[in-house]
């Protein structure tokens, strides 16, 4: 059986009716009296835990343990803000007598996520860069509305009566420049959805477009960001007070209380107990708290250091490579900052800017 889980105010963070306490972390030198509480390498790799949880073809589940919130943190917000991807950015219009006006349109064409590994093409450093075979795609979008001529006439499905009434995604096709067709022969540019509806049209319409596609990163703009959704929380914990258990004839309402599969409760006895497989499911509403007659008998809390995090991927990667790539930007950026402080080190007086090389 395993030990009973007891509060610990360094671990936890205590979920009361109305607030919560014991939010930061406390395991820094010099918080607690005569405990070294150093950085150490071995203890860090020995705490350090990530474990996948559940994985599909377009989202992930994944427990990090053993990090500060700041650092699970900077992972959300890599994910959302700097992890690179390739977006159509300039639309040039040919011809468009469709309703939807070319502003519009080219922001809808925008926001559809291509299949192209970021890491094959370079990013443009300003928008007055030369466009060339390694910084930019070109795709062609030519669609053309025409009536079916054997269409039935009592009917009224576009399906039936047009061709080419809907825009889509699967219309835009890629235009190789330079060595594209040899570097991207394994893997042709398209779109990763091809069934997304960009604009409808009916007999006499067209567009005719050339979009160029580059390389590019979440905070410049949402279009480029690889996730739908990058959300982490606290590992939920419901931890019952052997001292004052649950009347047993208040066991199935105490179980109510709880997320379904949370609480069990045996039907002989009606003794109650907490299923630590199922209670990362925990919502936390505090519905315990609102019932006098459990009072004292249970304490909610949060596990400070272990994240349930939940990512949806929406464009070129699959969903198990988005925190590697989330880590590699990060250490980047962690060798920039060394580099810059052997820097200063090194060739600094302490007293004005440092001019760094390659930052």
């Amino acid at each position: 059986m395993p030990p009973a889980i007891t509060y610990d105010p360094r671990k936890h963070v205590g979920v009361h009716p109305e607030r919560v306490s014991h939010v930061s972390s406390t395991n820094f030198p010099g918080h607690h009296p005569d405990e070294d509480h150093s950085w150490d390498l071995e203890r860090f790799k020995k705490g350090l835990t990530v474990k996948i949880e559940r994985l599909s073809n377009r989202s992930i589940e994944f427990d990090l343990v053993g990090v500060d919130a700041s650092i699970a943190n900077a992972y959300r917000r890599i994910l959302i803000a700097e992890v690179p991807t390739i977006c159509v950015e300039r639309v040039y219009v040919w011809d468009n007598t469709s309703v939807v006006v070319d502003e519009v349109f080219a922001q809808r064409i925008g926001l559809v996520p291509l299949n192209v590994d970021p890491a094959l093409m370079d990013m443009k450093q300003s928008q007055t860069d030369q466009a060339t075979d390694r910084n930019t795609l070109v795709f062609r979008l030519q669609v053309a509305c025409e009536r079916r001529k054997n269409a039935p006439k009592d009917t009224t499905d576009p399906n039936k009566l047009y061709i080419n009434h809907e825009v889509l995604s699967s219309h835009l096709k890629w235009v190789p420049q330079g060595e594209q067709e040899i570097v991207l022969a394994d893997n042709p540019p398209a779109p990763t959805n091809l069934n997304i509806v960009l604009t409808k049209l009916r007999p006499g319409q067209e567009v005719d477009m050339e979009l160029h596609a580059v390389k590019g990163v979440g905070k410049d703009h949402a279009k480029f960001c690889p996730v739908a959704t990058a959300s982490y929380r606290l590992l939920p914990l419901v931890i019952l007070n052997p001292e004052k258990p649950v009347p047993r004839e208040l066991a199935e309402k105490f179980q109510k209380c709880f997320s379904p599969g949370v609480i069990r409760v045996d039907p002989r006895t009606k003794a109650i107990s907490a299923d630590s497989k199922k209670m990362r499911n925990e919502t936390m509403s505090r519905e315990v708290y609102r019932h006098p007659e459990f009072e004292g008998c249970v304490q909610l809390a949060r596990v400070r250091d272990h994240f349930l995090f939940n990512i949806e991927s929406e464009g070129f990667y699959p969903p198990q490579r988005l925190l590697p790539e989330a880590i590699a930007v990060m250490r980047a950026k962690i060798a920039t900052i060394k580099r810059a402080a052997e820097t200063l080190l090194n060739n600094g007086d302490g007293l004005g800017d440092v001019e760094m090389a390659n930052a």
